[in-house]
């Protein structure tokens, strides 16, 4: 009855900020004004989002990291970096999609549990690995939302049709930086994550890769990231040039593990 409890509490109250943010989006109300009502909805969805996960997996001498409690997590540490970041950046606007989202996953997981095969017995290096990439999938998930929404908005100014959303937005130069700060962290924190992982790996089979999909896609993915930064940074890219190869990272990167574990749970099972 707890977990139920906790459950419909955490779906309701992601789904009221998420409503209530795009009210504002829609009346054009932003600012810290509309700050004030959302996040501390999403501080408290988030602490209970994070007590449901930990309930979940602490009990077991193993953890379950099947899809389903994988997105859970992943979909969290969004929410959580997401609401951290919007009381200093001018980032809000992406819980239209970040709030849903973990909604979303928490039904997943309550609904759906994860398989009992998908199970991994807990270490220090398996801990300092999975928090590492969880990190990182947050940092460049955010950045992927706001590349999507940077994307329409240039088109929609182009067009001169912004849109009672898109007006809401901050200036292109603001969604930028942004853009590239959640993109520059996310990818520090990839290569982190790489480097944990050969370490885990190393410990576990005895070799530091194994030259598998899920390495393959990694390494791609952080590779697509670092040529973006580089292009960037020395070369002007921006606008087009660095939502593309944003999108482009990331859905090699979701491809790497979320579409890995599709495969081995719901096609080779």
């Amino acid at each position: 009855m707890t977990m139920v409890i906790l459950n419909l509490a955490a779906v309701l109250l992601y789904s009221t900020a998420g409503v209530i943010l795009f009210r504002q989006l829609i009346s054009k109300q932003g600012g810290w004004t509309g700050k004030t009502s959302i996040l501390p909805i999403s501080v408290v969805a988030v602490l209970i989002h994070a007590l449901i996960i930990y309930i979940t997996m602490s009990p077991n001498d193993q953890w379950s990291m099947g899809m389903t409690n994988a997105f859970s997590i992943v979909a969290c540490a969004v929410a959580a970096i997401f609401t951290i970041l919007a009381f200093w950046r001018p980032i809000e606007n992406l819980g239209v999609a970040v709030l849903p989202a973990a909604a979303i996953s928490i039904l997943g997981a309550w609904l759906w549990p994860a398989d009992t095969q998908a199970l991994v017995a807990p270490s220090k290096q398996f801990t300092l690995h999975l928090a590492l990439s969880v990190t990182a999938y947050a940092f460049l998930t955010l950045a992927v939302i706001q590349a999507v929404l940077l994307r329409t908005q240039e088109r929609r100014l182009r067009h001169r049709a912004p849109g009672r959303v898109l007006k809401a937005l901050p200036p292109i130069q603001t969604m930028e930086t942004v853009l590239f700060l959640l993109t520059g962290v996310g990818f520090v924190l990839l290569t982190l994550t790489l480097i944990s992982g050969a370490i885990y790996t190393r410990s576990l089979v005895g070799v530091t890769f194994t030259f598998n999909h899920h390495t393959v896609l990694t390494f791609l993915a952080w590779l697509i990231f670092g040529i973006l930064l580089i292009g960037h940074f020395f070369f002007g890219w921006r606008g087009r040039h660095a939502v593309h190869w944003t999108i482009g990272g990331f859905v090699v990167l979701v491809l790497a593990y979320f579409g890995t574990k599709y495969v081995v749970e719901f096609i080779l099972s």
